[in-house]
């Protein structure tokens, strides 16, 4: 079994989930009492969020860069962003080493093309909805096109995940607003919503009728994730 490394603590709500799911899978696969072999490298968020409301993007690539550099003398055998917005550091991380890093699109493209998806929501921080690297990266992998939702409801999400999920709250008007949104991107054409920000399927109502499938990035590169660790 391959070693992963995290690059987690964007949030640690997030991380966390990431723990269970990597352990779970293998425990699945594998059977008996085994787990992930994982080595963690967690930031402090609160660094993290103030520098990316700063646009301080350089400082950024080299906090993930000494992440990575920590993980691989841990022993990773490969790297994993864990968080949508800060594969925006995505080249700091990949020349820090010479880990491969699977990147969180891969994927999430796959798993829509393999259900035919031709055209997709994103919801996600605004730094990941008013960029294009994961969009573009989604169309070149799997050919899908993906779109957002308008500034105010783009406006809306952003606070939503910083101001709540981020601290591991969820509020009924802010699980509303999420259904409102998935709705309105279905009724523009979304044939299915990608949750691309790693909390946002703390939003998800288990017994919600939503009209497209969602997407959770965070299940989806976990899975990934666990099957390069057990080839």
């Amino acid at each position: 079994m391959k070693t992963i490394g995290l690059i987690g603590g964007i949030s640690w709500k997030s991380t966390a989930e990431y723990y269970r799911i990597l352990n779970q899978l293998v425990l699945e696969r594998l059977g008996g009492v085994h787990s992930a072999r994982i080595v963690l490298y967690s930031v402090d968020f609160d660094e993290i969020a103030t520098l990316q409301h700063a646009g301080e993007w350089d400082r950024l690539g080299e906090i993930m860069a000494d992440a990575a550099r920590a993980l691989a003398a841990a022993g990773a055998d490969f790297i994993l962003i864990c968080a949508n917005t800060m594969h925006l550091c995505l080249d700091a991380v990949e020349a820090a080493t010479s880990l491969p890093v699977l990147h969180i699109a891969d994927p999430t493209g796959a798993a829509m093309a393999a259900q035919g998806v031709a055209r997709a929501g994103l919801l996600g921080t605004g730094f990941t909805m008013d960029r294009p690297f994961l969009v573009d990266r989604i169309r070149e992998v799997s050919g899908i096109e993906c779109f957002v939702p308008d500034a105010a409801g783009r406006a809306d999400i952003h606070r939503i995940i910083f101001d709540e999920l981020v601290a591991g709250k969820i509020e009924a008007a802010s699980q509303a607003r999420f259904r409102g949104l998935i709705d309105e991107l279905a009724a523009a054409g979304a044939e299915a919503v990608i949750l691309g920000c790693t909390e946002l399927v703390l939003l998800v109502e288990p017994d919600a009728a939503y009209p497209v499938p969602l997407f959770d990035t965070t299940a989806l590169h976990a899975a990934a994730a666990v099957e390069r660790a057990l080839a």
